[in-house]
């Protein structure tokens, strides 16, 4: 099975399914001298970790991280820094009912048509289980890009019909309450949301925004590699994504030139900058030197207990109803997760603009 891998410089690759012995993740490029320890990634791994809230899956993770390569007396060492989160609270058999049924919404299907079988306990590597491997990698490069000056955060702008107020956004709030919204009235609004649908068997989806500062001018290729190119496909290869948008993104479309084009203007040291950031920190694929922000959207989690209809590897119509533990909106945990593959592709691209000069 091809494509596990990211990244060129600054590479990863995860391994393990949701219902296996663990995941994890091993990471070659980083370079040696940066301080590091398990604390360093658990605080990542703390915010995206499943039975915090009603909001999330029951199942019950400490998704504790252990580094078993690549670190020595608490510094990286230049060598593939390995990394395991084991698995302690599967439960294979609420599965089992369905192992010859395709869940709507799922790559059960498409998964079977690929390989000729799947693993029905939870997806397999499928399962949003595999982005714990993503986020410790994630830890990784936001601790690197700190050291370069640069910052990557995440937040929930929207769950649902249910959106941050500009007027009211207050980034201190994201870690106030467990929907990760910087808006305190629209986590009520939210979680009242939430509690209808859940009342109802049903699941919401929503929009995680992010934003990086501090990246200087010049990150990103000109054609293929363009860093708008690499951050979509990054955050598109997170389960769930359907959408993503840079800067105005779709908005854009129904403005004019006259009001999408930044102004540049020098400010008193000289440095060019621009008036607005309707591109959101990109043009041409290259970084600006403006803040660059992104958005990802993400459907509702596919998995309800609401009776659906479906069919069986028979190709039999039955019907299906979802049972287990399961999260009914993804959008508070994924906020960590798009951070962390944002991280990566800014990292990744950083360090291939730095080698390339000369």
């Amino acid at each position: 099975m091809a494509g596990s891998t990211w990244g060129t410089i600054f590479r990863i690759m995860t391994w393990g399914e949701s219902h296996g012995k663990g995941v994890g993740v091993t990471i070659d490029g980083c370079p040696a001298g940066l301080p590091l320890c398990e604390e360093d990634i658990q605080r990542y791994l703390d915010r995206r970790k499943p039975g915090q809230s009603r909001y999330t899956t029951a199942r019950q993770e400490s998704d504790q991280v252990e580094i078993l390569s690549g670190v020595f007396e608490g510094k990286t060492t230049g060598t593939p820094i390995a990394m395991m989160v084991r698995n302690t609270d599967q439960r294979s058999k609420d599965y089992s009912a369905i192992q010859d049924i395709y869940r709507p919404g799922h790559a059960d299907y498409g998964f079977d048509q690929k390989y000729g079988f799947r693993d029905y306990r939870g997806g397999g590597r499928s399962s949003a289980r595999e982005t714990t491997a993503r986020v410790a990698a994630g830890a990784v490069a936001c601790k690197l890009l700190e050291t370069y000056g640069v910052a990557v955060t995440a937040y929930t702008v929207s769950i649902g019909p249910v959106s941050v107020s500009r007027e009211r956004f207050d980034l201190a709030e994201r870690d106030n309450n467990r929907l990760n919204m910087p808006d305190a009235q629209a986590a009520q609004e939210a979680a009242a949301y939430l509690e209808e649908l859940m009342a109802e068997q049903d699941s919401a989806g929503g929009v995680v925004e992010c934003r990086v500062q501090g990246l200087p001018a010049g990150i990103g290729e000109p054609v293929f590699d363009k860093l708008d190119a690499c951050l979509a496909k990054a955050v598109m290869s997170i389960g769930a994504v359907k959408g993503f948008e840079i800067g105005d993104g779709f908005a854009a479309a129904r403005s004019r030139g006259s009001e999408n084009n930044d102004a540049f203007y020098t400010d008193g040291d000289g440095t060019v900058k621009k008036r607005t950031n309707h591109a959101g920190g990109i043009l041409g694929g290259i970084s600006d030197g403006s803040e660059i922000v992104l958005r990802a959207a993400f459907k509702p989690t596919p998995s309800i207990a609401r009776t659906q209809q479906t069919v069986n590897r028979n190709g039999e119509n039955v019907e299906i109803a979802i049972h287990g533990r399961h999260d009914p909106v993804v959008v508070p945990r994924a906020v960590v997760v798009v951070e962390a593959m944002t991280a990566l592709t800014v990292l990744d691209l950083f360090l291939t603009a730095k080698n390339a000069r000369v």
